[in-house]
């Protein structure tokens, strides 16, 4: 059960959790295509190919392990290597990739979202923990937050340990104290609990939770995660 009496700090994740991240990369994706299509036709035509650009997002991940926690990094060699091998510009892989990270924090968050923030910041230090690379100024919740933590800057991703006291450190509250809220069972949920901290899974999709370890509550909105901390 969930001690509210603990909960000093929260951690929250954002993708699937603030907004549903999937529409939000297709419609990147789709900008994405329109801008090579524009000015690297040849690449645009690579990815179209879906084996095409699983083979090229396989050899990063290969020959560049080092990237793995860091999204932004991924995307923009894929861009690269895709621009390379159409025979294209490898330097217009900058601004093809700026095209789809703006296009990429044009986020629409779920109805509940923005209230719950409001709420909740006026309790509790909140701080973002992703392993994604949202933006929270251009996504316009920087105001909500006191600090934000991601794997591509700490350079270890969540479930592991490490980041959740990286996050807790980030808003000067011990780890126990922290409750940490987020909709993957395993990357938020089991990583935070084996951090010590508790935990609350956002489960707007009816799932069925998969592990032995148990969240200390679960909601379907942000606005239930507010209703049991007040």
């Amino acid at each position: 059960m969930l001690d509210t009496s603990r909960v000093k700090a929260i951690s929250l994740d954002l993708d699937d959790t603030l907004w549903p991240i999937w529409p939000t990369i297709e419609r990147a994706e789709h900008v994405l295509h329109d801008w090579l299509t524009e000015h690297a036709p040849m690449a645009a035509a690579l990815f179209s190919n879906p084996g095409a650009l699983r083979e090229i997002r396989n050899h990063v991940a290969e020959h560049r392990p080092e990237l793995k926690h860091d999204l932004s990094a991924v995307r923009r060699e894929s861009i690269r290597l895709a621009l390379y091998r159409a025979g294209e510009d490898p330097l217009l892989a900058e601004p093809a990739f700026d095209a789809f990270f703006t296009a990429r924090q044009q986020v629409e968050l779920f109805e509940d979202a923005r209230p719950a923030l409001e709420r909740l910041a006026r309790r509790f230090p909140l701080v973002s923990l992703s392993n994604g690379n949202a933006d929270l100024a251009r996504v316009g919740l920087d105001g909500f937050f006191r600090a934000a933590v991601s794997a591509r800057e700490f350079g270890v991703g969540k479930p592991d340990p490490r980041i959740f006291h990286a996050a807790a450190g980030a808003v000067d509250t011990p780890a126990e104290a922290v409750l940490h809220v987020g909709d993957d069972a395993t990357l938020d949920v089991v990583g935070a609990l084996n951090a010590g901290m508790q935990a609350v899974w956002v489960n707007r999709g009816d799932h069925l939770w998969p592990h032995e370890q148990h969240p200390h509550a679960t909601v379907r909105t942000l606005t239930e995660l507010c209703e049991l901390l007040d």
